[in-house]
């Protein structure tokens, strides 16, 4: 089940490392009521839910740390405006969270079964980049018209305009095409348990294979 996933023990300094940056994503959140406001408490909480999901999936303790590290990075460098004092902040960040966003939602997809798993061979790693880029796109639009949202009904002060939306989507693009052809990558090692239907069909397949072999 997926709780088992989400509930199991970490093992390994690469597992406590993706567990310690989701109690930094707690603690964010209560430093942002603290010392901030309410956006800040609602950036840190969309926050902490994007480092949630890679627990409930069990991805790979190296993914899982690219998305929980990214995700904290793009929060607090928003909360301390250092987008507009560093004038590439915004494009890496904007490549960097793209790209483990796109990966993840793969993996979420597959995992429901809206895709297909990636598989040895061309063509699936060539359908699984092009689904992960896809994603990541819709992402990036989604974020952009959250971005808009904001700056129109909540804070003026967030920066909008047209050459900065297609800057962002135009990098958050690349950078989800290079997940895309990291994907395989990105989605192996997982913990996420098998549908116990998984051993039943595999049982079955043995006994009419040993029923055939007896019949020969």
């Amino acid at each position: 089940m997926i709780t088992d996933t989400f509930l199991r023990r970490p093992s390994g300094a690469d597992e406590i490392a993706a567990d310690a940056l989701r109690v930094l994503g707690v603690l964010s959140v209560v430093a942002g009521g603290i010392g901030w406001g309410f956006v800040e408490v609602a950036v840190f909480a969309l926050t902490l839910l994007g480092m949630l999901v890679p627990r409930f999936l069990g991805v790979r303790p190296g993914f899982d740390i690219a998305i929980g590290g990214t995700l904290l990075v793009a929060a607090w460098s928003g909360v301390f405006e250092l987008y507009t004092s560093i004038d590439w902040l915004d494009v890496v960040i904007h490549f960097a969270a793209n790209g483990v966003l796109a990966g993840l939602i793969f993996v979420v997809a597959a995992r429901v079964g809206i895709v297909a798993d990636v598989a040895p061979g061309t063509r699936s790693a060539i359908r699984s980049a092009v689904l992960t880029t896809a994603f990541g796109l819709s992402a990036g639009v989604l974020w952009e018209m959250g971005e808009w949202a904001g700056h129109t009904y909540i804070d003026s002060a967030i920066y909008v305009g047209y050459d900065d939306t297609i800057g962002d989507l135009a990098v958050g693009g690349m950078g989800s095409l290079l997940a895309g052809l990291c994907i395989r990558w990105l989605a192996a090692e997982s913990r996420w348990p098998a549908p116990a239907t998984e051993g039943i069909e595999h049982g079955a397949s043995r006994q009419k294979r040993s029923a055939g072999s007896l019949g020969g």
